[in-house]
C-alpha cells in the first residue's frame, strides 16, 4: 500500500470511528457475545470450505500485496528497453547478469530461458504456463476472501436471531431484554463491517494486484520474444507503448533514446581506453629496448 492510500485509510477510519463516538460513545457498540458469534461462525464456515494451507497462503498473499511494492508498467517498459539495447551492444549472454540482479522472478525466469537459447515457441510455452498457474493460484486466494465477505453478514444475522430468541425467552424480565437487545443489533453491525470494510477490500486488492502483475508478465513475455528475434529497440518501444496510457508514451520514447546514448557512450569510453592501452604498449617496449 502506498503512502497516499495509507493516509487516506487512517483519516477515513478515524472519521468512521468518530461517528460511533458522536452517536453515544464507542463503548456502546462493543459486545463480546456478538463478536464471538460472528467470528466463530465465520471460522467454522471458512474451515469447512478451504484447507488450512490454502487459508495460510491467502493471508500471505494479502500481506505481501499490502507490504510490498509492485513494479509499475512504466518501469517494466524501461527495463525491457534497457535489456534490448544491452543485448544489441553486448550480446545475449550479457543478459545473464541482469537476470541475477532483478527482483522480479518472472523476468529472471524469462531471461534464463533467453540466455539458455530456448526456441521462441518454447519460451512462449514456458512463460504462458507460468502465467496461467499464477493467475489460477491468485484466483483461489481471492475466492477465500470473497467467501469470507459473503459469510460474515449471514452470521451477523444469526447473531440477531440468537439475540431475539433470548429477548423473547425473557420477555417478562427487563434485565434479560436489556441483555439481549445489544446482541441482536450489534452482531448485524459486526457482520456488515467485517464483510464490507475488511474481507471484500482484501479480495479486491488481490484481484487488482493480480491483474497488474499479469500485465507486467505479458509485457515481459513480448519484450523477451522481441529480444530473442533481435527486434530493433525502437520497434520494441512502439510495441510496449501500447501497454501505457497515452501521456506516458512519448516519455518512454525519450527514455529509450537516453538508454541508447548511455550504452553508446559506454562503448566509446571502452574503445578509448583500449586504444590508449594499445598505444602505450609499443612505447613501453621501445623504452625497454
Amino acid at each position: 500500500m502506498n503512502k497516499k492510500n495509507l493516509i487516506g485509510v487512517i483519516v477515513a477510519a478515524s472519521i468512521f470511528a468518530g461517528s460511533f463516538w458522536l452517536s453515544g460513545g464507542i463503548a456502546l457498540y462493543w459486545n463480546a457475545a456478538a463478536l464471538a458469534i460472528v467470528l466463530s461462525g465465520l471460522a467454522v464456515a471458512v474451515l469447512l470450505s478451504y484447507p488450512v494451507e490454502q487459508l495460510r497462503e491467502a493471508f500471505r498473499v494479502v500481506q505481501d500485496t499490502y507490504s510490498s511494492r509492485l513494479a509499475t508498467h512504466e518501469e517494466i517498459v524501461e527495463t525491457l528497453l534497457d535489456l534490448s539495447v544491452r543485448s544489441k551492444m553486448d550480446g545475449m549472454l550479457s543478459l545473464e547478469k541482469a537476470g541475477e540482479k532483478t527482483t522480479i522472478s518472472f523476468l529472471r525466469h524469462a531471461l534464463m530461458l533467453l540466455v539458455d537459447n530456448f526456441e521462441e515457441d518454447e519460451i512462449k510455452d514456458c512463460l504462458k504456463t507460468e502465467m496461467s498457474f499464477f493467475n489460477m493460484r491468485r484466483g483461489e486466494s481471492e475466492r477465500v476472501f470473497q467467501s469470507m465477505a459473503r459469510f460474515a453478514p449471514a452470521f451477523g444475522v444469526a447473531g440477531s436471531v440468537i439475540g431475539l430468541i433470548g429477548l423473547l425467552m425473557g420477555i417478562d424480565n427487563p434485565a434479560m431484554i436489556l441483555k439481549h437487545i445489544p446482541v441482536a443489533f450489534i452482531s448485524t453491525l459486526y457482520g456488515v463491517i467485517f464483510s464490507n470494510m475488511i474481507f471484500a477490500p482484501m479480495a479486491e486488492t488481490v484481484r487488482c494486484r493480480t491483474r497488474n502483475e499479469l500485465i507486467n508478465q505479458k509485457m515481459i513475455l513480448d519484450g523477451v520474444i522481441a529480444i530473442k528475434n533481435e527486434q530493433n529497440p525502437y520497434k520494441l518501444e512502439r510495441k510496449l507503448a501500447a501497454f501505457l496510457v497515452v501521456d506516458d508514451r512519448e516519455e518512454k520514447a525519450e527514455a529509450l533514446r537516453n538508454i541508447t546514448r548511455k550504452y553508446i557512450k559506454m562503448r566509446r569510453e571502452e574503445k578509448k581506453s583500449k586504444d590508449k592501452i594499445l598505444h602505450e604498449v609499443p612505447l613501453v617496449k621501445a623504452k625497454a629496448s
